[in-house]
């Protein structure tokens, strides 16, 4: 499969969070940086996800917004 993502971060599932419609994914990176995804229980349940699985995480943004006080 090809994508247009160039962003494309390889790493372990270390946590599966579901909620009433989507899951929070921890997924830890190389170094020990974790990153997080929500994405729907049916795709969580579609690629079959489970902890200690490796995944990629693919960001594809049109922004990125920093905010401080």
């Amino acid at each position: 499969m090809k994508i247009s993502a160039r962003n494309q971060i390889a790493g372990k599932i270390v946590a599966i969070q579901p909620g009433a419609t989507t899951s929070h994914i921890s997924l830890e990176l190389p170094g020990g940086v974790v990153m997080m995804a929500s994405i729907t229980n049916e795709a969580v349940a579609d690629l079959g996800l489970k902890i200690g699985q490796q995944a990629t995480a693919l960001v594809k943004a049109s922004d990125v917004m920093i905010g401080v006080e």
